[in-house]
This record gives structure tokens, sequence and C-alpha cells, in this order.
């Protein structure tokens, strides 16, 4: 399926920043649209309206409706760690209700452009954070029970487990105070302990806020 997109920008972009091919390759007007930092406005003419998300849900944008909503509206991130490179990574969220071919040219548009694509029900953090700030979040507090040095553990994931790199050294690359943010939506919407942002990130924030 070949699709053209047009984006309508508002501001910058996590998933998108400058420069990236994606930017020049879109078109004054397109069957899809990508809202980057706009809002969004329905328009059924369109085969897809692509809202790009914080951690947030869809269902933010376009509204809920019992569990029966979808449209040729959905949501998608490029999924990032703090201002690290965004990855080849997106997630495309969907509502119950989300029409076929609107998924089929969100999912066509972003393949396309040399990228893999996941579909996650809409959730606040969607599949990536909902599984790995949980992680990150236990090896902070490991660190504080003082189990092992920070450069222990992430060298024993390393090497134990195959990991690129440590839970540790990727919340700390990523940034404590971002990782404080998303695991503080996530912990709001699930109430899960292990959502809860460990103490290292809980003082990482209140520095970038300058308490």
């Amino acid at each position: 399926m070949t699709m053209t997109y047009a984006i309508r920008r508002n501001g910058e972009s996590r998933s998108f920043p400058d420069g990236e091919p994606f930017l020049a390759a879109a078109a004054p007007d397109g069957e899809v649209v990508v809202l980057l930092g706009a809002p969004c406005e329905p328009d059924p003419s369109k085969t897809a309206i692509l809202v790009e998300l914080g951690s947030e849900c869809l269902g933010v944008h376009t509204g809920e409706a019992a569990g029966e909503e979808g449209s040729n509206v959905l949501g998608f991130a490029r999924y990032r760690n703090g201002d690290d490179p965004p990855s080849a990574l997106v997630e495309l969220v969907r509502q119950p209700n989300t029409e076929a071919r609107a998924l089929e040219a969100a999912r066509a548009i972003f393949e396309a452009a040399g990228l893999t694509v996941v579909v996650s029900a809409d959730r606040v953090g969607r599949i990536v954070d909902r599984l790995v700030r949980p992680k990150y979040n236990a090896a902070l507090r490991l660190l504080d029970d003082g189990l092992a040095r920070a450069e222990d553990m992430d060298l024993a994931c390393r090497l134990g487990l195959g990991y690129p790199d440590g839970p540790i050294e990727r919340a700390m690359r990523g940034g404590l105070a971002h990782h404080h943010a998303v695991s503080s939506a996530l912990f709001a919407a699930s109430g899960q302990p292990g959502d809860a942002p460990a103490r290292a990130a809980s003082v990482a924030a209140a520095r970038a806020e300058g308490r």
C-alpha cells in the first residue's frame, strides 16, 4: 500500500525532530495527516489522522465512549530514551473501533520510512514504557538497598543477560527527571507499586524543578 501523507506541526516533536527524512518526504496534502503537536481535528475525508502522543492516552484527544470509541484517528509515538536519538520503533495506538483501513494506512507510511511498527491498545505508557519503567525503578531501589554498585549491576545485566546496556546506565542516560515523569504517569494510571518512581528519580525531578 502506497500512501501520501501531510504533516501539521505545532512545536517540537520527540518522534521526528528537525532533519528527519520522514519530515522531508511529506506532501502538502495527503491521504494521511500526521499531527506533531497540532490539535486533533476530526476529518472523515482522510484515510487516517495520526496524533503524536507523550505518555497520555489517545482518548485524551478524541474522547471516549464506554469502550465503543474509534474512528480514523490513531495515536503514535516513536520510542526514545530521554534525549537519545529516536529509535526505529513506532508504537501505533488504536481504540476498540479504530477503522481497519486507517490502521493499515498508518502502518504503511511508517514502514515505508524504514520504521518498525507495533500496535498497542490505548493505555498510558503503551508497550515499551509499561515494560521497562518498572525494571528501572527496581534497579534504582536495589541500588538504594546497597545490593551492588551501579556499575556492577549494569555489568551483570550486560554479561549475564546479553543486554546492550544496563538498567541504571540506561535510566541515567535517558534522564532521571524524564524517567520520573513517565513513571509518575504510569503510577497514576495503574497504582502498581513497580510504577512508582524510585527515590533517585524523585530527587532528580525535584532538582530539575529547582526545589
